[in-house]
């Protein structure tokens, strides 16, 4: 890690979840809390951004819940407690589409994310006992194509390499829509706004917040635009080469704390 510049300017932190703030077990730690709260007594606030769905960031930070931002779906969705912020949902005519692209491979496992709930066919007991860490709130059901409520993203999940497997199928839509490579596993199809750059804009839009005053925390491709959107980008460990090419500055890896890390050091330059 290089030695930190002055970071007391900081007024806003926001950090990723799988392979950042989540350690390899998928919690978040008791000291991240206790740092939380210290900062929020100084005015900082705190987003978390993630892939996953709102539930389920949420439920990971169950007791600060109400007084973050959470930006879920990869951007397509931020609210801050009650309150939507962004809500970016998914071209309705495109979705069909995009499946017939997934289901070329039959190792593919799609999920269409609506924003209180997420969709799969089939019955792979190996795919559904992964979902379950990522999706608190799902329902199997037997046909995607025939699905007519409205969707926020298509999340697809190979068990082997995201980049190898799912992407080179779906990347044709890049010119159109938003692909991600968003985890080892995973690969994200979205509306060409619903990423975290955007969401994140809005947030530091509403806060009067510039990049200067923002510290942003990642780990993979899906991370990037809002790493852009920090004068104070940190790049975990573990990270993606793109991430860690694009980030400013690099922590520790999740497994070590990293993100902690850092705050500690920030608690420490607002005191």
């Amino acid at each position: 890690m290089q030695r930190l510049p002055d970071i007391s300017g900081i007024k806003l932190v926001v950090t990723d979840m799988d392979g950042t703030l989540l350690n390899p077990e998928h919690q978040v730690s008791s000291r991240f809390f206790q740092l939380f709260e210290a900062l929020s007594s100084k005015g900082v606030h705190f987003a978390a951004a993630s892939g996953r769905q709102y539930n389920s960031i949420v439920s990971k930070l169950e007791p600060i819940r109400d007084r973050i931002f959470v930006v879920a779906e990869n951007g397509g969705l931020a609210m801050q407690g009650e309150r939507e912020i962004v809500s970016t949902p998914l071209n309705p005519d495109i979705k069909n589409s995009v499946l017939q692209s997934l289901h070329k491979n039959n190792h593919i496992h799609p999920v269409l994310c609506a924003r209180n709930n997420a969709y799969v066919s089939g019955h792979s007991k190996k795919f559904l006992s992964v979902l379950r860490e990522y999706y608190t709130e799902f329902e199997v059901i037997d046909d995607l194509h025939g699905f007519d409520q409205e969707v926020m993203k298509i999340a697809a999940y190979h068990f082997e390499s995201s980049e190898q497997h799912i992407y080179p199928l779906v990347s044709p839509y890049e010119d159109s829509l938003m692909v991600k490579i968003s985890g080892q596993h995973w690969v994200d199809i979205s509306h060409p706004n619903a990423h975290k750059g955007y969401a994140l804009e809005m947030i530091q839009r509403e806060l009067r917040i510039g990049p200067s005053e923002t510290m942003v925390f990642g780990d993979y491709n899906n991370d990037l635009e809002m790493l852009a959107l920090s004068d104070f980008s940190f790049a975990m460990a573990n990270a993606h080469p793109n991430v860690l090419k694009a980030a400013r500055y690099h922590t520790k890896s999740n497994e070590e704390m990293g993100v902690e890390m850092i705050l500690e050091e920030l608690v420490k330059s607002l005191t």
